[in-house]
């Protein structure tokens, strides 16, 4: 039996949203196949600080100050600017920032899609209702344990009443990512927050976790066993865009062209341009500054940290443009200062 039974016009209105929210996306996809000068995601901070310290990441701190909104509003209009599709919110944990829900509201009115990555324990009914009401598309939470332990906090232990909270109040898509690799005590845990998240009627995925780079760690044979289990709950658009990591769990290295810094981009807290969350400082271009040109250059401009990336999003924009011409310097013409056609 489902622990929340929500009213028939509460579920038709979600139907009605989640339709779309797909037709949406199933557009962006479409303008993003007919070109390739624009990002189709990209990754805003509007703060630096989490409230955890998870020993595995490398992403938080515990001292800085929000972004102030003005200067966020900036990065959002300029990402609007460059035609990008969606826009992902992430940290540091971004709910500590006190007017995020304006920024994605600031989102919505460019006409990007809206997404938002937290740790969840922040989440309360207002706080829910308040996100469906800015506009919120679609929400993630990772989830590492079961129970809590000296490498993270963020356990279903702790967060279960707040993917319930969620079961009941949320209007926007929910994913709840849960991890095998390095730093998991034991694997099977993934396994119950995925059927947890499912039991909720939420989305499930699994990711593996990385070193400090973003790069590969092989898991162990029982790591590969949950991580198999764990793909055959994905829904099948999950386990498509996520092929990548099969080469991970195995410890081989994947073959691809990444597009970071061309259809994705990832904003710092600072305002600078990086490949993604684990390659900071490449091209560390302020966004304010970044251009058509700087798009069509980052989109031929092959990565040395492709073959061992575990970084998800990255890979998953990037599948949009596999089948087209291969990164390589020689598509830039040094001489006129211009690109060639790569559509």
């Amino acid at each position: 039996m489902e622990l929340f039974m929500a009213s028939s016009r509460t579920q038709l209105r979600r139907r009605l949203k989640g339709l779309y929210r797909d037709l949406r996306g199933a557009r962006e996809v479409v303008r993003a196949m007919a070109s390739t000068d624009h990002p189709f995601l990209a990754h805003i901070i509007p703060i630096r600080r989490c409230n955890l310290a998870c020993e595995y990441c490398n992403e938080y701190d515990d001292f800085s100050k929000a972004v102030p909104t003005e200067e966020m509003f900036r990065r959002v209009d300029k990402l609007g600017d460059l035609g990008t599709s969606a826009v992902t919110i992430s940290g540091g944990e971004p709910l500590l920032h006190p007017e995020l829900d304006e920024i994605i509201r600031r989102i919505r009115k460019n006409g990007m899609i809206s997404g938002l990555i937290t740790n969840g324990y922040l989440l309360v009914a207002e706080r829910i209702e308040r996100l469906n009401r800015a506009g919120l598309e679609w929400l993630q939470i990772s989830i590492d344990n079961v129970t809590p332990d000296e490498v993270s906090k963020k356990s279903l232990k702790v967060l279960d009443k707040k993917l319930e909270l969620l079961a009941e109040y949320a209007d926007f898509h929910v994913n709840i990512n849960s991890v095998v690799g390095g730093g998991v005590c034991n694997p099977q845990d993934a396994l119950t927050i995925g059927k947890r998240a499912l039991a909720l009627g939420f989305s499930s995925t699994i990711g593996i976790i990385h070193d400090g780079g973003g790069q590969l760690q092989p898991l162990t044979e029982e790591e590969k066993r949950v991580y198999q289990e764990m793909k055959a709950m994905e829904k099948s658009s999950f386990t498509r865009v996520n092929a990548f990591q099969d080469n991970i769990a195995l410890g081989r290295p994947n073959q691809w062209r990444c597009r970071a810094g061309a259809r994705y981009l990832y904003i710092c807290e600072n305002g600078l341009v990086h490949y993604c969350s684990q390659q900071r400082g490449y091209p560390g271009t302020p966004l304010e500054k970044y251009t058509l040109a700087d798009i069509r250059r980052e989109y031929v401009t092959e990565k040395s940290c492709a073959p061992h990336c575990t970084v998800s999003c990255v890979h998953q924009v990037s599948a949009l443009d596999s089948w087209r011409a291969p990164q390589h310097p020689a598509a830039i013409d040094s001489g006129a200062g211009s690109l060639v056609q790569i559509d």
